[in-house]
């Protein structure tokens, strides 16, 4: 995932490894939730969410809930409805790092306010992949937003989605032992992002680079600190 997402930076033709990196995401992303919660209830998560991150993005091109009017343009392919593929994988494998890190933040006996921080933990993201998509005309909206051309109205719809995708993964890998790679992963998509938009972009991005970086890393940071520190307690110790 990360040799895709560099060379989709650097690259000359960057589209064409959105498949690769959000593939590999997606991936990882259920081999590392099975490692905890085991294949079936971790194939049941990647499934769900794929469901839901089609099922939402087909109702948003028709209706213009819950984002805002926007329709996806032929770039990206494979297409099943008018939605691209890989955007139902990358609501997949960043709802369920986004939930490892609420995991981490919030442990015990406390589903609703974990849902509550995974939710705002994938909303984080979308700063970033917004503004990235509409670089490479992935999608347009009807009408232009102050956040380079994203409007309001899309972060609130990401949000109640996420809510949704926080619920229906508590429900299959819920739990506060979430597995550490998924943190990273989350971690790891919050830094790349962040140089990407401040240094490799043509041109960069220095406003989404920090928007991005900020919002991302209020909950990377934190997890990252607590995963490390839980580990070297020996809690959750002899799992990978």
């Amino acid at each position: 995932m990360v040799a895709a997402q560099v060379t989709s930076g650097v690259g000359a033709e960057p589209v064409r490894w959105i498949n690769p990196v959000v593939g590999a995401l997606a991936a990882a992303a259920g081999c590392f939730a099975a490692s905890r919660r085991g294949a079936a209830r971790a194939a049941g998560a990647v499934a769900t969410g794929m469901a839901l991150g089609h099922t939402v993005e087909r109702i948003g091109v028709r209706t213009g809930l819950p984002f805002g009017r926007y329709t996806y343009t032929p770039v990206l392919r494979p297409q099943v409805a008018g939605v691209p593929v890989a955007v139902a994988a990358a609501w997949s494998g960043m709802g369920l790092a986004a939930h490892a890190v609420a995991a981490v933040l919030v442990p015990g006996r406390r589903p609703v306010r974990r849902m509550a921080v995974g939710a705002l933990a994938l909303t984080a993201w979308d700063a970033f992949l917004d503004p990235q998509m509409l670089r490479h005309d992935l999608w347009r909206w009807a009408r232009r937003g102050t956040y380079r051309g994203v409007p309001a109205s899309n972060f609130a719809g990401w949000l109640g989605v996420s809510a949704l995708l926080m619920a229906a993964t508590e429900a299959w890998v819920g739990g506060p032992d979430a597995s550490e790679w998924l943190v990273a992963t989350y971690g790891l998509m919050a830094a790349m992002e962040t140089l990407a938009f401040a240094v490799v972009f043509e041109p960069s991005d220095p406003v989404v680079a920090v928007a991005g970086g900020t919002a991302m890393g209020a909950f990377a940071v934190p997890a990252a600190v607590l995963a490390l520190r839980r580990r070297a307690a020996g809690t959750g110790a002899g799992r990978p």
